[in-house]
C-alpha cells in the first residue's frame, strides 16, 4: 500500500519550506488565490489519508501509526493555510478597496 509519508522529517521540512514560501509570494503579489490552492491541496491530502485509515486491511495495520501522524501533521499544514488565506485575502481587499470574505478575524491582523 502507497502512503504519502509526510510524517518524514526531511519531508516535513521541505513541506514547511515551500509553504513558508508560497505564503510569501501570494503576500508579495497579493493574490489569494495562491493560499486558496495550498489549501485544497492539504486538504485533499487529509482526505487521503482519512480514507487510508478507512480502508486499511488487517496486513497493513502495522502503517496505522504513520497515517495517524500524517493525519496531524496535514491539520496543522490546513490551519496555517487557512489563516495565511484569511491573511492574503484580508491584504488583498484592503489593496482594493473592497470588503473581505471574512472580518471576523481583525482583532488578529491589527495586533501583528
Amino acid at each position: 500500500m502507497f502512503i504519502f509519508d509526510i510524517s518524514n522529517p526531511l519531508t516535513l521540512v521541505l513541506m514547511l519550506a515551500a509553504t513558508v514560501l508560497l505564503i510569501f509570494l501570494s503576500q508579495e503579489i497579493k493574490t489569494s488565490y495562491i493560499s486558496a490552492g495550498m489549501l485544497f491541496v492539504y486538504l485533499l491530502l487529509l482526505i487521503i489519508h482519512v480514507a487510508q485509515i478507512a480502508t486499511l486491511s488487517e496486513e497493513f495495520r502495522y502503517m496505522l501509526s504513520t497515517l495517524s501522524r500524517c493525519i496531524v501533521i496535514d491539520f496543522i499544514f490546513v490551519i496555517i493555510s487557512f489563516f495565511s488565506y484569511l491573511w492574503v485575502d484580508d491584504i488583498e481587499a484592503k489593496m482594493g478597496k473592497r470588503k473581505s470574505i471574512d472580518n471576523s478575524l481583525d482583532w488578529l491582523w491589527k495586533k501583528i
